[in-house]
């Protein structure tokens, strides 16, 4: 049977971008390198949170394997900033890479985003198998552009939290919900609903629900729960809104700087981790769920005719982006490769 979308305990969730040392320098080696290199990441997972547990195990093992050639220190947290101080610090040098989510890496190339079109996937085997038709496309997009792009990870299906419920789209424009400033996916699929979002940045999100600045937003359970979000709302919605990636990014100028048995090394390890990591962090996406139910937080049934409506709001986004966002010809590879995947697992009744 299919995992599916639609229920909040039925999707499987990621880790918050698939944030791995993984693109940590799984790249092309280069020649000569210096005695000790310091692969200085950001991300804003927490730190202590399952994700930077599993980060940090990772790095640790790359030190011991390239007996302290190589280190990774990561900046968790948000403490570099939003996604788009931390991008930016990497085109200056100040950073090598980082753990980000699509909006982080829509920064470097946005068409990334159509991996992540709102209500395109109905199950999480459906999305994987999209993704990884189209890794590759996507990894020589963001070489040419001066980026290594690691492994996908996942963030998980996204839903609206809030404090009041939301049964309608009606509902849904009296909130003050969030909006990722640097969202413009997420700003389009406002647009057509009519809801006037508040933008903020992710470090700015749970003070603003303690203000009363806003009283709704949106994201995975795990990242719900690792932000603290949940403990500002009552309500979640059984509809998921889209499943959301990430990935992690390097500079290209950091692979000059690890020896190739070192990078052999490194690519070993994180290869190896990737998949531990993906499987990880859906199971404490379905973890953070039954958790902040038990805590008292209730599940909304969204009601058909909302889910309707969302579902035509989404398909006018798609088409109101495309040659904007992504071209045409990429909308088509993510639908053809959904229907393929369709057309070889039809769902049972």
């Amino acid at each position: 049977m299919l995992n599916r979308s639609p229920g909040f305990t039925g999707p499987r969730r990621p880790r918050w971008l698939g944030l791995t040392a993984t693109a940590l320098v799984a790249a092309a080696a280069g020649t000569a390198a210096a005695d000790n290199v310091e692969v200085r990441l950001a991300t804003l997972a927490p730190d202590g949170s399952s994700w930077m547990k599993v980060l940090g195990k990772g790095a640790a093992e790359i030190d011991i394997k390239t007996e302290g050639r190589v280190k990774i220190k990561y900046y968790a947290g948000g403490v570099q900033g939003d996604e788009r101080d931390v991008v930016r610090k990497m085109n200056l040098g100040q950073l090598d890479g980082a753990a980000v989510t699509s909006v982080g890496l829509a920064m470097i190339d946005e068409s990334i985003r159509v991996l992540e079109l709102p209500r395109m996937f109905t199950t999480v085997q459906e999305l994987d198998y999209v993704a990884d038709k189209m890794w590759p496309y996507f990894v020589k997009k963001f070489e040419d552009k001066g980026y290594k792009l690691g492994d996908r990870g996942d963030v998980g299906w996204i839903y609206f939290l809030s404090k009041n419920e939301v049964k309608s789209i009606a509902d849904l424009r009296a909130q003050k919900v969030w909006m990722w400033g640097d969202d413009g996916l997420v700003r389009a699929m406002y647009k057509v609903l009519k809801v006037s979002g508040v933008p903020l940045g992710v470090p700015e999100v749970e003070p603003a629900l303690t203000t009363g600045r806003i009283n709704a937003c949106y994201g995975s359970p795990l990242a719900a729960v690792a932000l603290q979000w949940n403990t500002k709302v009552k309500f979640i919605t059984s509809m998921p809104m889209s499943f959301a990636i990430g990935a992690t990014v390097l500079k290209k100028d950091v692979y000059s700087k690890v020896s190739a048995d070192d990078v052999i090394k490194v690519q070993k390890i994180t290869k190896g981790m990737q998949k531990v990591l993906r499987k990880q962090i859906r199971k404490d996406n379905e973890s953070a769920s039954k958790t902040m139910q038990r805590k008292g937080i209730k599940v909304t049934q969204t009601p058909p005719e909302m889910i309707a409506a969302f579902d035509a709001a989404a398909k006018q986004v798609w088409s109101d982006l495309t040659g904007k966002l992504f071209t045409k010809a990429e909308l088509e590879m993510v639908i053809k490769h959904r229907d393929e995947f369709r057309a070889k697992n039809p769902i049972k009744p």
